[in-house]
């Protein structure tokens, strides 16, 4: 796929309006406060989601110095409970979503050629919506009994037991939700209206389509998750039974419903890293994307099967052989579309002329790691197995082999790839490469040898363990504080330096990189596509 644009039709806007409009963009806290702006909105959705992960790896390194050696050192089991949910709660729900959103903010209009998102207040509203509820999870520590302590799953019957902290979450994740639908509706109108010219659907950059599919999940899931936990809410204090076996509920409903929001969530939180490393590769392999349409079905496909493969997280709780075997089957179908992405990937750079910028290199180590993840996501699929490995430390092993070496090495190498385009600035190669090697090398450390500790039966979200597990943990603790203090150097070194200065980006830095993106100014004018490009 290769969008060619009519460049003296594209210049004509991009320069001469930035300065005729210098006097419509706010200054100082306005401009933030108050921002419609996609470019202004998708800043804000990521320094928050910065500020997240960095608070979510706080709360996992109190985690991994709990974990250290055996025996209760710092932290009480209760408040190790508490940690563990939390640094949950804050890297899904704080940290990767809102990263992509702002990754969509910001690109999705450059991508299309669109003025800016189709609904700039509701775009505003959605972000401002996020600091209140992250300010109710932080607060949720300092009340009566603490946080909530459930997990990040928030299980029934510990969800409908917590003290006035689960409340607070609760709420919190009611308005995370809300902040989700409002985005995706925004995503899904702007990427139907309001291409430029020429663009058909099938012109459209990946990181589009995979955006498109992923709002269409997120408006189908996050309302059964408002269910589940408004449900757990009214268990709590309006007397009815949902999850309560005394009153005629049933706990495992709730596993049920939770489920059949979070497994379509995990490939929310994938398929706009799938989008983000299928616009660098071809870039950096200097060669059209191998397979554009079958990336688009594989996409949609990985979709539609996410609703059908959820009772794989519950392998234990009795359900009769038939439905194991039904869940199983799916679940290594799901398989099939995720390697069809895997292999375009290596097909497209198969014979490109390759070099191994950061953004590239981010992108190949993604794919290795996560194909490890996916590897161990399909040994768990397996029924018999996954009953011996069930809440183990392969599984904690298998998951942030997905989140963290998938979405986050995407979401650092789309900084690494876009961020000239965004500050006008090139990042220092030498310390991005660093920061690569660095958080590749910590993360395989930190993760790695729970396998191990997985198959040699170490339950997870337990503050004490046997003594045969002590040099596993170890090694994963000193990995962990190695992967936290890659992320404090790449936002001293590599992130604030870019901002404040460094080599002037030109237009179109990467020499392979396609797209309407590339055809406007670095750094990206305040109003860019006032007049719609031709595409051709």
């Amino acid at each position: 796929m290769s969008t060619t644009v009519d460049h003296a039709h594209a210049h004509d806007h991009g320069h001469d309006h930035g300065h005729d409009h210098a006097h419509d963009h706010p200054t100082g806290f306005r401009r933030w406060l108050f921002a419609t702006n996609h470019k202004d909105i998708g800043t804000l959705y990521l320094w928050f989601s910065f500020t997240m992960l960095l608070s979510g790896g706080v709360l996992a390194l109190m985690i991994r110095t709990e974990l250290f050696q055996p025996g209760l050192q710092f932290f009480q089991p209760e408040f190790f409970n508490q940690l563990t949910t939390m640094h949950g709660l804050v890297m899904v729900f704080g940290a990767i979503m809102p990263a992509f959103v702002g990754y969509a903010n910001w690109m999705i209009p450059l991508q299309i050629g669109a003025s800016d998102m189709a609904f700039a207040r509701m775009n505003n509203f959605s972000f401002w919506l996020l600091p209140p509820a992250a300010l109710l999870l932080a607060g949720s520590f300092f009340v009566p009994g603490g946080a909530t302590a459930a997990g990040w799953t928030l299980y029934a019957p510990l969800s409908t037991q917590m003290g006035p902290g689960m409340d607070m979450g609760i709420f919190a994740m009611h308005i995370m939700g809300a902040s989700s639908i409002m985005g995706s509706i925004n995503i899904i109108v702007t990427i139907l209206n309001m291409r430029a010219p020429g663009m058909t659907l099938m012109k459209m950059p990946m990181f589009c389509w995979t955006w498109l599919i992923t709002a269409y999940l997120l408006i189908a899931v996050m309302p059964v998750l408002a269910g589940a936990i408004t449900m757990t809410l009214t268990d709590r204090h309006f007397g009815t039974s949902f999850f309560n076996a005394a009153g005629g509920g049933d706990p495992v409903m709730y596993q049920h419903i939770f489920w059949f929001f979070g497994h379509p969530e995990v490939y929310i939180m994938i398929l706009p890293a799938f989008g983000i490393v299928s616009q660098i590769i071809p870039a950096f392999a200097r060669k059209t994307l191998f397979g554009y349409h079958s990336m688009v079905y594989a996409t949609a496909s990985i979709a539609i099967l996410s609703f059908i493969v959820w009772a794989h997280h519950m392998f234990t709780t009795g359900m009769p052989v038939t439905s194991q075997l039904f869940f199983m089957y799916a679940t290594m179908l799901i398989a099939v579309p995720t390697g069809v992405k895997v292999f375009n990937w290596i097909a497209t750079m198969w014979k490109g002329s390759m070099t191994f910028e950061t953004p590239m290199l981010f992108a190949v180590g993604f794919i290795f790691v996560f194909t490890i993840g996916g590897f161990t996501g399909l040994i768990l699929a397996v029924t018999p197995i996954d009953i011996q490995l069930q809440d183990t430390y392969y599984v904690v092993a298998h998951f942030h082999y997905v989140l963290v070496a998938g979405s986050l090495f995407a979401l650092f190498a789309g900084f690494y790839y876009w961020g000239p385009k965004w500050t006008g600035h090139m990042y220092n190669e030498t310390m991005g490469k660093t920061h690569f090697w660095l958080s590749l090398v910590t993360f395989n450390i930190t993760f790695f040898p729970m396998h191990f500790l997985g198959l040699a039966g170490m339950p997870r979200r337990y503050a004490d363990y046997a003594a045969q597990f002590t040099d596993f943990n170890a090694i994963a603790t000193i990995g962990a504080f190695g992967f936290g203090l890659s992320q404090v150097f790449f936002l001293f070194f590599v992130v604030l330096p870019t901002i404040r200065g460094g080599k002037p980006a030109g237009d179109k830095p990467w020499d392979g990189a396609e797209g309407l993106e590339w055809t406007v100014p670095s750094p990206a004018p305040f109003h860019t596509f006032e007049t719609p490009p031709q595409v051709k």
